[in-house]
């Protein structure tokens, strides 16, 4: 297995959510590229005699450019070492994966891509919020925070309209414009939202609100992720963090989390089995 890179998803966090194929990567590797956000529990799945290098770039900061990930991804590569790249998720989803994989393609370099559960899915996990349901949503939407600005006034008035789950990465800290961006684009004051923070991790909160709400969600510790539909109103709220429930969300909670008319009309025709 030697000459090879492989692009190895490390799940949102908790260590038991890797895969066996990525355990065992990580024990036999000779080097190990990984994301910041990729936890110490996991890092010490790698043995002492590999190299370890921490080539993560996050909130911003970049201490290391992707040009240079590139290359010694190709550099340790074709000096026959096994490498590893540790990517925090799936390597496919907001990891700049396909850049990679172009820059290996180009020095000939051979890769193979070993999937990871993404941290949309972890995150839903840890809230039991089913991102689909037949009556409720049956469209999903990813996005980036960072490409928020762009995309609301263009592509989340047809998430709205469809009544889609929309699930934004990296959402940052302002969530009043958020809020702002997601009204404007048609979300109903009262849609109920779900922040995640370090999903899967003995860090794990979760802050449940509403759209109209949105910009009293406290601060929560990177990573996090945003939750937006109908979805939401399924979420174990015994999953809660407690100190999080503000007094003054109480009643727009209270409105969210009571069925719609449109609800609870699919309910009613639902036949019985």
């Amino acid at each position: 297995m030697n000459s090879k890179v492989y692009l190895v998803g490390a799940g949102p966090g908790d260590p038991e959510l890797l895969t066996l194929k990525a355990v065992r990567l990580l024990r036999t590797a000779d080097v190990v590229l990984h994301d910041d956000l990729v936890p110490a529990t996991i890092l010490r799945l790698i043995p002492p005699s590999a190299d370890v290098r921490n080539v993560g770039k996050r909130c911003g900061t970049k201490t290391i450019r992707q040009e240079e990930i590139n290359f010694l991804m190709v550099t340790l590569a074709t000096s026959g070492l096994q490498v590893v790249r540790l990517k925090s998720g799936d390597p496919l989803i907001f990891g700049r994966a396909g850049e990679e994989i172009e820059a290996l393609r180009r020095a000939n370099v051979e890769y193979e891509i070993v999937p990871g559960v993404t941290s949309a899915l972890g995150a839903a996990a840890a809230a039991a919020i089913p991102l689909t349901h037949r009556h409720l949503s049956s469209t999903l939407v990813i996005t980036a925070g960072h490409r928020a600005s762009e995309t609301a006034h263009d592509d989340w008035n047809k998430i709205a309209a469809l009544n889609a789950s929309l699930v934004v990465y990296m959402p940052g800290s302002n969530y009043a414009e958020i809020s702002e961006r997601l009204t404007a684009a048609g979300f109903r004051p009262e849609t109920p939202c779900a922040v995640i923070s370090r999903a899967t991790t003995s860090d794990q909160k979760i802050h449940c609100t509403t759209v109209s709400s949105l910009s009293q969600t406290p601060r929560l510790a990177a990573p996090t992720l945003l939750v937006v539909g109908e979805v939401v109103r399924l979420a174990d709220r015994n999953l809660f963090e407690q100190a999080e429930r503000l007094p003054q969300l109480e009643q727009s909670l209270a409105a969210a989390f009571t069925p719609s008319d449109a609800t609870a009309s699919l309910r009613q025709q639902e036949p019985s089995v």
